[in-house]
């Protein structure tokens, strides 16, 4: 039995990187996945790999950014699972990495839709189908905790993050729903790669290697920790595992 055997997940962002990651190391644990991006074809690989290793997985591709998509990512889950009982914000956008007199406004307005709004219509539209002892993980940064120069929009929108996750922590703690934030650090991404164009990607740990802070906030064992920011690589380093 693994240790997340039949619990349902919901991750977006699953067709590369962390949230791909993390589809196939839930599977793997025993939960059915439900794995979500904008494009169906970008998620056909990662159900073929869940399912190629004995897993359960649901594509939903949907544009989670608008309410509309997050409410069928949502509708499709349930009616597929009946509950979530894990769910990865994750899906996001990185956005231009220039002064915020320069940013240009429709990038604006779209990375804080990704980044902020979907986070929010998931979760809004998850609320009611979640069980009790579900787990809530958003998606934060080393760019969230203090100002940064040219970070844009993605900076702005990852503090909002931040509050976002404590404010729901306290108003979840009473149905025994925990919401903690995960600072993954830097990992070997097309995202990162874009933010630092000049920095040797080997010099990174990978996704796959990244990913015991979500799985034990996935898991029972983590059922008392509600409202706390972890740092995915410090956790995986306290376990020898990063």
């Amino acid at each position: 039995m693994g240790r997340l055997q039949d619990k349902v997940a919901v991750i977006t962002g699953a067709s590369k990187g962390l949230g791909r990651a993390l589809a196939k190391a839930y599977a793997a644990e025993g939960a059915k996945v439900v794995a979500n991006a904008r494009s169906e074809e970008s998620l056909r690989e990662v159900v073929r790999e869940v399912e190629e290793s004995g897993g359960e997985a649901l594509a939903v591709a949907a544009d989670i950014s608008k309410a509309e998509g997050a409410r069928r990512l949502v509708e499709a889950a349930v009616e597929r699972f009946g509950r979530i009982d894990v769910l990865v914000n994750n899906a996001g956008l990185l956005g231009s990495r220039v002064p915020l007199a320069d940013y240009p406004e429709d990038e604006w307005v779209e990375v804080i839709e990704a980044n902020v709004n979907g986070p929010f219509f998931v979760t809004k539209y998850a609320t009611p189908h979640l069980s009790e002892g579900a787990s809530i993980i958003n998606l934060v940064s080393g760019a969230s905790v203090g100002a940064r120069a040219n970070w844009g929009a993605y900076s702005v929108s990852k503090f909002a993050v931040e509050g976002f996750s404590g404010n729901l922590a306290l108003e979840l703690k009473d149905r025994g729903i925990r919401v903690n934030a995960v600072d993954p650090g830097g990992m070997r991404t097309d995202m990162r790669a874009a933010a630092y164009p000049e920095e040797d990607p080997e010099t990174k740990i990978t996704p796959e290697e990244n990913t015991e802070v979500f799985l034990y906030l996935a898991s029972d064992d983590s059922r008392e920790v509600t409202g706390e920011r972890f740092k995915a690589q410090e956790f995986g380093e306290s376990l020898g595992t990063a």
